[in-house]
């Protein structure tokens, strides 16, 4: 809660610093901030009457000149250029040359109404000289303001960057499980169409809902987590069709209402049945099967699913499934980085697929 309202806090100054619906009151607020400035740090009066209020008067507007000319000028065509060297002699100049009009002003205009004397002589030169050093660090306050609203709008140009090349990857990878699913479907079609038409009829009305699934689900970015378990029935439903020595399970050890409050990315799960029904078909004449634990636990999905495989059959070497596994992997890197665990156990007679991540 303390953290969500710091954060609000925090977006709030950045847009006040950024958006150009709050240009006219960031200029406002450094205005008027000068101008309070200048007048408070006067300590006494050196002219007489309204003098002393025009010459208050020209310095502002002398540094409110400089200001800008140097936001706007020096700062985008030098310093944002990297020519550093030549930005600080210029400033130094304005500011020098800045400092030498004003004093000819006061000169010339407002040393007749001198109040205080001066005790000391100082040659004009060196006044301007040491206003000069003095005063530059000051306007490069707003070199300052500047430099944070590039930084920033940088940040948000490079994140935004990010998140549409994150997005653009995930889709890749997300479309690279999908046309492999339905390349195996269409296999199975074909096989059963020669030898059992009925049967064929059967697994086209199922990959109907399939796609239907494809269409109007896995494009979103996030689906119920029961729609993912109704989509993994299904597709070994279909396998059990096309063949008779095969059985699956899926055990739900959560309520089932919680599963329809549960969401998660889309077809997360499909590469690995995929795998398990690829490589439970042989396993010497046996029943195959393929078992799969869902559960929910402390905000965290827990799946597994094992298959039956025959002794011969070395999972880890297979070239398709290792690509497979290679883009899930790097899928779940995209969507949870380091939140998530996957784990991968072949033994003589079985293959487990454990993975957890957080909900």
């Amino acid at each position: 809660m303390d953290c969500n309202a710091h954060d609000i806090k925090n977006r709030q100054v950045v847009n006040l610093l950024i958006e150009d619906r709050y240009r006219i009151f960031r200029h406002l607020i450094m205005l008027i901030g000068f101008m309070i400035i200048l007048f408070n740090t006067k300590g006494r009066e050196e002219y007489a009457g309204m003098y002393e209020f025009y010459s208050l008067l020209i310095t502002y507007v002398l540094f409110v000149f400089m200001f800008y000319i140097n936001m706007y000028v020096l700062v985008p065509a030098f310093f944002f250029r990297a020519k550093y060297i030549q930005y600080i002699v210029l400033l130094m100049i304005m500011v020098g040359a800045g400092i030498y009009f004003v004093s000819e002003i006061m000169i010339v205009y407002f040393e007749p109404h001198r109040i205080i004397e001066k005790h000391i002589e100082i040659s004009q030169t060196r006044v301007i000289i040491s206003a000069t050093i003095f005063l530059t660090p000051f306007i490069m306050v707003t070199t300052t303001l500047k430099l944070i609203q590039r930084w920033v709008k940088d940040n948000e140009r490079l994140n935004e960057l990010k998140n549409l090349t994150l997005s653009m990857e995930l889709n890749e990878l997300k479309n690279q499980i999908n046309p492999h699913f339905l390349f195996n479907m269409l296999n199975s079609v074909n096989v059963l169409t020669k030898a059992n038409p009925d049967k064929a009829s059967l697994v086209i009305l199922k990959l109907s809902e399939f796609l239907r699934y494809q269409l109007y689900e896995n494009n979103e970015e996030k689906t119920a987590l029961i729609s993912e378990i109704n989509f993994l029935s299904n597709f070994l439903n279909l396998e059990k069709i096309r063949r008779d020595n095969f059985i699956f399970t899926i055990n739900t050890q959560t309520a089932s209402e919680d599963y329809k409050k549960v969401f998660i990315p889309p077809n997360l799960f499909t590469n690995f049945i995929e795998n398990a029904v690829k490589h439970s078909v042989d396993i010497s004449d046996q029943v195959a099967f393929i078992k799969i634990d869902l559960e929910i636990k402390d905000k965290i999905l827990y799946f597994v699913c094992t298959n039956s495989k025959s002794a011969e059959d070395i999972t880890s070497n297979d070239k398709n499934s290792g690509l497979g596994l290679v883009n899930v992997r790097r899928r779940l890197d995209l969507l949870y980085g380091e939140a998530y665990n996957l784990t991968l156990t072949e033994k003589k007679n079985s293959y487990t697929v454990n993975l957890n991540f957080p909900i």
